[in-house]
């Protein structure tokens, strides 16, 4: 790890307790990164996550908060810059488990779930970007196929569409900063610990047949796009949005 590519950075990443979040935390530290594994409910994940990260040679602390509030997401940022002395890479991964159609969800379930992926993506972004100042930096926000495609689930379609929206506004108001803002768009992610109604739903609309690459997506491949991304081979890349979908999504 000593010499990874991200030796001497920081990273923290938000829904990091399992699946991808837990996979692009694991990618980071393996490039030397310190990295806090961020989780709101999860905490038992997260610091599993931690002590496995560790037991692989690298560096991590559990931190945790409410990414919808303020005042939280600001202790969040502050203890990964007075852990580590420095922020260098925000990825943003944390969603609601709220779903449902227009006759299913109620305001407040909507409210909630929006709040998650995009307050939460505004707060990361402002309160981080002002510790990569100085040397830069990079935040990309986990998006989804569906802000492309459509869903009759209205949530992350929608907060997933928006996240673009603020990567390129974030993108052109941080770019004289040196700090970059991208979306990492994934298709389908299969885990080894997904219910069975993940994967039975997986299985009807996007089956393995209708994908180019003729697999399913794994954590890695998503940890491995972010960290493709963060790192100096895309020094010149921002308000992107990556799409890793093994080409079922090809916009």
């Amino acid at each position: 790890m000593a010499d990874g590519m991200f030796q001497g950075k920081v990273a923290l990443v938000s829904g990091a307790a399992r699946r991808i979040g837990l996979a692009i935390a694991k990618r980071l530290a393996a490039e030397g990164a310190g990295v806090v594994v961020h989780a709101n409910s999860s905490r038992q994940e997260a610091e599993a996550g931690v002590r496995e990260i560790e037991a692989a040679g690298g560096r991590a602390i559990p931190l945790f908060g409410d990414v919808t509030d303020p005042a939280q997401v600001e202790a969040l940022i502050g203890g990964a810059v007075e852990h580590f002395g420095r922020l260098d890479m925000v990825v943003h991964n944390a969603v609601s488990p709220n779903h449902g159609s227009l006759h299913d969800l109620d305001y407040e379930a909507w409210r909630e779930g929006l709040a998650v992926i995009l307050d939460g993506a505004f707060l990361l972004s402002k309160f981080a970007a002002t510790h990569m100042k100085i040397d830069g930096g990079s935040i990309v926000f986990i998006g989804g196929t569906t802000a492309f495609t459509g869903a009759t689930s209205l949530i992350r379609p929608t907060g997933k569409a928006g996240l673009v929206g603020l990567a390129r506004a974030l993108a052109l108001s941080l770019g004289p900063e040196a700090i970059r803002v991208n979306v990492v768009s994934p298709g389908r992610i299969d885990a080894p610990d997904d219910p069975p109604e993940r994967t039975a739903a997986y299985a009807g609309n996007r089956p393995v047949e209708r994908i180019p690459l003729r697999r399913a997506g794994a954590p890695e491949d998503i940890a491995d796009a972010v960290a493709a991304i963060c790192g100096n081979d895309m020094r010149y890349v921002t308000g992107q949005t990556i799409h890793a979908t093994g080409g079922f999504y090809m916009g």
